[in-house]
């Protein structure tokens, strides 16, 4: 299983995916094993950086690569095929879009040339909170106006890679929610330098089941400058939603370089795995899961694509995008169940791999939205039914 597309990609995608499975070789599986339970991969997001591959979204006047976002899916798709995890640093690349899209030239000034040479990292999307989950509109982290720019309080929660971060995209209130007509208005974007904040955050990890760098974040008191702020102050929901859009594109080509991962290495197990005389892959309950999961990831593939095409000529695509994180997530899912079983007992032994991929790729079910929310969506938003929420 190549990852090739149904059609054909330009040839230099093709070379940035080749590329990109060269880097990725130099870093096998034992080195993200041995990162588990909650290890960052330092040297692994270094070597993106120097690479360039980590700035493929940023325009090159600003030193970036000037890539678009089917270059950047590819990117996340050949880590996660390579057995590696890409949540290290897949957030640099859908929060870029935010500052990209909507800040103002002395902003982009600033900040772009420094992320895109890795002198700064921009990896923390403060949004979620614990009394509002996927209800983004219910947030109550507050900004209110100072003589010099803003005062932020409040909490955020599964706010991944906020240790390993010098900048932060944050969402808060600057508008009660119960003083605005729409329940979007009165919500506003900032970029907060993190390395200025001192004690008004305070980041704390949480447990998971999986290696994600996730934490909750307190913010009592944070002053920022009133050039914080990106684009027009009470329209921030809305410009995170271009965001959005390119996150669930590429969170599903992560789910897309998973499903390829899992297929690939049930596939060679059961060739080689001999039971009652034979290999396993001969048995139709081994073999026909993992074909099966195969059709469904490259349909999601084929989904992904389309949704990145639109997204990079500006044409809607919030449905395909959706769509592809659904059909992505699910067929990396089933994959994953398949390639498992496919392994039996070896499954569940840590040397193989095969649990540590199993638990990473389930998180994209539900993050970072879960599927029954796009469901909803679909059904409202393209099939014109009621509103189900």
């Amino acid at each position: 299983m190549s990852g090739e597309a149904a059609f054909e990609l330009p040839e230099e995608i093709e070379d940035i995916r080749s590329a990109v499975r060269a880097l990725c070789g130099a870093f096998p599986l034992e080195y993200w094993r041995g990162l588990e339970p909650a290890g960052y991969p330092e040297a692994f997001v270094r070597a993106l950086t120097e690479h360039g591959w980590l700035a493929a979204l940023i325009p090159t006047e600003y030193g970036g690569a000037g890539l678009g976002l089917t270059a950047a899916a590819v990117i996340l798709e050949e880590i996660s095929a390579s057995g590696g995890n890409p949540s290290a640093c897949h957030a640099q690349m859908y929060v870029m879009g935010t500052l990209l899209r909507h800040g103002n030239a002395e902003q982009k000034a600033r900040w772009l040339p420094r992320i895109a040479s890795g002198e700064l990292r921009l990896q923390a999307f403060g949004v979620t909170e614990p009394g509002a989950g996927s209800d983004t509109t219910s947030i109550t982290t507050r900004a209110r106006r100072t003589e010099s720019g803003y005062r932020i309080d409040g909490q955020k929660i599964w706010t991944s890679r906020a240790e390993h971060s010098d900048l932060m995209v944050l969402l808060a209130r600057t508008t009660p929610r119960a003083d605005v007509d729409r329940r979007a208005d009165g919500i506003s974007v900032f970029l907060v330098d993190m390395r200025a904040a001192g004690d008004a955050l305070t980041i704390r990890p949480i447990k998971t089941m999986m290696n994600h760098a996730t934490t909750e974040v307190f913010i009592d008191g944070l002053d920022v400058p009133a050039d914080a702020l990106i684009g027009e102050e009470g329209r921030g929901f809305r410009y995170i939603l271009d965001g959005m859009n390119a996150e669930r594109i590429l969170i599903a080509s992560e789910c897309v370089g998973d499903g390829r991962w899992f297929v690939e290495t049930g596939a060679r197990y059961a060739g080689e795995r001999k039971v009652f005389g034979r290999p396993i892959g001969a048995n139709q309950g081994v073999q026909f899961p993992l074909a099966k999961a195969y059709a469904a990831v490259r349909a999601a593939d084929l989904m992904r694509l389309r949704a990145a095409s639109l997204f990079e000529r500006d044409r809607p695509c919030a449905a395909e995008a959706n769509m592809a994180k659904l059909l992505a997530s699910e067929a990396s899912w089933e994959a994953a169940n398949a390639c498992l079983d496919a392994h039996g007992g070896f499954g569940f032994a840590e040397e193989y791999d095969v649990e540590r991929k199993f638990r990473e790729t389930r998180l994209y079910r539900t993050a970072p939205v879960a599927n029954n929310l796009v469901l909803a969506y679909l059904g409202q938003h393209v099939l014109g039914m009621p509103r189900s929420y």
